[in-house]
């Protein structure tokens, strides 16, 4: 089964080649640019991609500093990072598809714009209300690129080369900077909180800094839809199979969702998990924490891209569900470097899963509604991100942190291994 991006890469009215088969046509009343140009615009993408990506997880080991300044309880973590799901999933669902009708381009800058903003809002205004409202924006900007980038990096990928098969590497790609911008958000964060002065400042300095200039890298990005002639009438993202391919399609859904879930925990909850449990209190622990799951998430993709689809679905599933048990009987026998393994090693299934949940839904849609399909399993797959971990936080108002712990992985792994066996079969 091929890749979301293999998928995405396919040449529509906009990205198709001429009878030569070597020069790529421009969007209308735009000249062609060239293959260079396209290459280069590429690498700006999966820059800004990553870049805003790692700004997303940048608060996952600064959790703990807030909570230690201001008095607030867990459930108040997993509230400000609801708040995030909420941005992401609202905005996946009111613009994650308008790329396919109104380009690319726009949507990846106002996203970049809306994580200026909320960069801006950690500094100016970050006791908890404003906490809140930095991490609904940021959740808004996020929600805004990801199926947008995914989608326009198998494009720019295509026209750069002429060749419809390079948009394979870009499938790969588009899972590493996903994935691994949110892992370099997590240790940059923890890093600079651990060895540099203002801990809470200093991190959201430094991302400004990079999300103006991928800002001003993507303003020379090509743009690689074709606008309708006639203006497409407005409606939310549905979250809809499309016709005759509902199993599949909640499959993948499934998948996506059980994948989140997991990296849900680690961007919320694990901190306070480390520090209440383990009594591990160093920022740059809970930022390597985080940073160790989304990376082996991101390099799972790459070690493994030469299996096939099936064996990786199903290794996927015996990773993620192996790592989480380990992560389990280490928080039971107390024993932090065996919860950190499990946790690397379920990130590692969750690479694979999730790569194959994309992929299988990419592949359900034709090429102009292929944003639309996309976006509607990212909002189930960050809804994954979002509700379980609101319910761990309200859970832990009232029951210990072993038991809310053992049964989120109880949870999570029935859903992996439902959504692994359904996608195997139709690998």
């Amino acid at each position: 089964m091929s890749s979301v991006i293999e998928t995405a890469g396919t040449p529509t009215a906009a990205t198709s080649l001429t009878a030569s088969g070597s020069t790529p046509t421009a969007p209308r009343g735009r000249r062609a640019h060239s293959r260079r140009r396209h290459g280069i615009g590429f690498w700006s993408v999966a820059f800004a991609f990553a870049a805003v990506m790692a700004f997303g997880t940048v608060p996952a080991p600064l959790y703990v500093l807030y909570q230690a300044r201001d008095g607030f309880p867990t459930f108040t973590t997993t509230v400000v990072f609801a708040a995030y799901g909420v941005g992401v999933v609202g905005s996946l669902w009111l613009a994650g598809h308008l790329s396919d009708g109104h380009g690319r381009k726009p949507l990846i800058l106002v996203s970049i714009a809306l994580e200026i903003v909320a960069a801006i809002l950690f500094l100016v205004w970050n006791d908890v209300s404003g906490l809140i409202v930095a991490r609904l924006v940021t959740g808004l900007g996020i929600g805004m690129l990801t199926a947008t980038a995914t989608a326009h990096l198998g494009e720019l990928r295509v026209r750069a080369t002429g060749d419809e098969a390079s948009a394979k590497g870009a499938s790969v790609a588009a899972g590493v900077v996903n994935l691994g911008g949110l892992s370099l958000g997590a240790l940059v964060g923890g890093a600079l909180a651990e060895f540099v002065g203002k801990p809470l400042m200093v991190p959201y300095e430094v991302f400004v800094v990079a999300l103006v200039v991928a800002f001003v890298l993507v303003l020379a990005v090509p743009e690689t839809v074709d606008r309708p002639a006639e203006r497409v009438a407005y409606r939310p993202q549905r979250v809809q199979a499309p016709a005759g391919k509902s199993a599949a399609f909640w499959a993948a859904g499934t998948g996506a969702f059980a994948a989140f879930a997991v990296q849900g925990l680690f961007t919320s909850v694990a901190p306070t998990f480390l520090g209440t449990t383990f009594h591990v209190t160093d920022r740059l622990a809970a930022g390597a924490t985080t940073f160790g799951v989304f990376a082996a998430s991101a390099v799972s993709q790459l070690v493994f891209a030469r299996l096939a689809q099936r064996t990786q679905i199903r290794l996927g599933v015996v990773l993620l569900v192996g790592g989480l048990a380990v992560l389990a009987a280490a928080a039971v026998v107390l024993q932090v470097a065996g919860f950190i393994a499990g946790g690397v090693v379920a990130g590692a299934g969750v690479g694979l899963l999730f790569r194959a949940s994309i992929g299988s839904a990419g592949a359900l849609a034709a090429p102009a509604q292929r944003g639309g399909v996309l976006a509607a399993v990212f909002l189930i797959a960050y809804a994954g991100l979002t509700v379980p971990v609101v319910a761990v936080g309200a859970a832990l108002l009232v029951l210990p942190t072993l038991a809310v712990l053992i049964g989120y992985v109880v949870l999570v792994s029935a859903l992996a291994i439902v959504a692994g066996a359904r996608l195997a079969a139709r690998a």
